[in-house]
């Protein structure tokens, strides 16, 4: 299938809008992450525009190896010297010419005629290929110039020796059918060019990535998209989703890009980290609600097949399946969800509490994993569960761990002392014989959930069962207790299930 070259200009026309500065660290990490995407060009940013920029695209540049590297820069010598020499050192630099097309422009920005205009386009363009062999050029806001004129400036730096042209939808006027026929007249009337055609749309009435779309299908070459569809104003088409829509029709279009999808999350995480900002619930792809299902008719179907509800596997794009729990919710998904915990239950515990998930669910908007857990223990009798009554930890640089932990089970206290590697270790192992058993771990994290020296710690716990993961969560100030807490909440889950076998 054809292929289709992916630009991505997170960093430059994505950096311009409000809020969404970045650090030159913050850019690093970001190309980084952009060239695990496997994007075929990384527009690292606007050099001339502050030393900031200029080291960050240098930066860049050098760490690339994969990628080609690409500068923007407006047709005047300062802007081009500047942008060569921060990309000069890439593996692929490009340089990126940016230079108004339309009369609106010319008149109200640039204040130049047209002839200036095309004489200062095609100087430009000869003086960038001294130093670069690989020359970007966008008419700005041409899809509202005189097509005219526009075709008489791109023959003429063709003629100079750009090697891709890059239609700009500078505010977002086109609409779908436009852009198909847009892009068609330029491409028929380059046909004795050998040059890449490029669509870049931006999202003023919504329709950048349908626009992008439209293009490829007309017949572009490349695309330029940001991670998450940030940009200036309403944004730019958002490369998750145009990435995503080739691929899953790529019978529809024909083509194909170079993009590990299994990365697009991490970049959306990584770069709204970055900005300070959350990436929307409903966001296609790689929002929280993407591949999320709480209608009971839906569950069912994604559990029996995810093609039911799902044209994309999640796993394809760095996701998992996210069957939500709350009213509309059915059995099947409660039943999932309770085995992902570690309860094995047969099917008259799983219908009382069934019953009782319904009760919660009305009166409550979302139900949490630990509402769940809440409603398997009222199923049972306490009796069969320990509860931590007491702890003493003695831990150092210079002696070994040992914890005395006391257990609660019924109306009966018991005590046992441990040594380990570390206090939680050994708190672990004065657990085990109390209960006469030992669970081998399998996985535990920590993380905070809340801020300042007294924040709360949440542990999460995995125990290996007859080799079936069993998670525990444990809440505390005090990293040890919350530890304790969350071991005691795997092994009760087991007591719980074996007690209903």
């Amino acid at each position: 299938m054809k292929r289709i070259t992916v630009l991505d200009t997170t960093m430059r026309d994505g950096e311009q809008a409000p809020g969404c500065s970045m650090k030159p660290e913050d850019k690093l990490r970001i190309a980084a992450q952009l060239e695990r995407l496997r994007v075929d060009y990384i527009e690292a940013g606007f050099p001339v525009a502050s030393p900031d920029d200029f080291e960050a695209v240098k930066a860049i540049a050098k760490q690339t190896k994969q990628s080609g590297v690409a500068a923007m820069c407006r047709a005047t010598t300062g802007d081009i010297s500047c942008a060569w020499e921060a990309i000069r050192h890439a593996e692929r630099p490009r340089l990126h010419i940016v230079l108004s097309a339309s009369d609106i422009h010319l008149e109200h920005k640039l204040k130049i005629s047209r002839e200036q205009l095309l004489e200062q386009a095609v100087w430009a363009v000869r003086f960038a290929r001294k130093h670069c062999s690989d020359i970007q050029y966008s008419p700005e806001d041409c899809t509202r110039a005189d097509r005219g004129f526009l075709m008489q400036v791109l023959h003429a730096v063709v003629k100079e020796g750009v090697t891709t042209i890059n239609l700009t939808d500078t505010v977002g006027y086109l609409m779908p059918q436009e852009t198909v026929e847009f892009v068609r007249f330029v491409r028929d009337s380059l046909k004795d060019g050998d040059v890449r055609l490029s669509m870049h749309c931006h999202n003023d009435l919504g329709v950048a990535v349908a626009n992008t779309l439209c293009a490829v299908k007309a017949g572009a070459d490349q695309v330029e998209c940001t991670i998450g569809g940030i940009g200036e104003r309403a944004g730019n088409a958002a490369l998750e989703e145009v990435v995503m829509a080739l691929r899953t029709r790529s019978e529809y279009f024909g083509c194909e890009t170079g993009v590990q999808t299994k990365e697009l999350y991490h970049a959306n995480k990584l770069l709204f980290n970055v900005i300070d900002a959350e990436i929307p619930a409903n966001k296609a792809i790689v929002g929280a609600n993407a591949f999320a299902h709480e209608a009971g008719i839906h569950q069912h179907g994604v559990l029996s097949n995810p093609l039911t509800y799902e044209i994309m596997r999640p796993e394809d794009v760095g996701r998992h399946q996210n069957l939500v729990l709350g009213k509309h919710s059915g059995k099947a998904a409660l039943g999932q969800r309770l085995e992902e915990l570690g309860y094995q239950l047969d099917k008259v515990a799983l219908h009382k509490i069934g019953e009782a998930f319904k009760v919660l669910a009305d009166r409550k908007k979302s139900i949490t994993d630990r509402d769940i857990e809440e409603l398997v223990a009222d199923q049972y009798s306490h009796e069969q569960t320990f509860a931590l009554e007491s702890f003493v930890v003695n831990s150092g640089t210079l002696l070994t761990a040992t914890a005395m932990v006391k257990l609660r089970r019924g109306g009966k206290c018991y005590e046992m002392v441990e040594k380990g590697e570390s206090a939680v270790i050994a708190a672990f192992k004065a657990v085990d014989r109390i209960v006469r058993k030992s669970y081998p771990l399998h996985h535990f994290t920590i993380q905070s959930v809340s801020e300042g020296r007294t924040a709360l710690s949440e542990i999460v716990v995995q125990v290996l069962n007859g080799g079936k993961i069993v998670v525990g969560r444990g809440l505390d100030t005090d990293i040890v207790t919350a530890s304790i807490k969350a071991y005691l909440a795997a092994i009760n889950k087991i007591l719980l299930t074996t007690s209903r076998q």
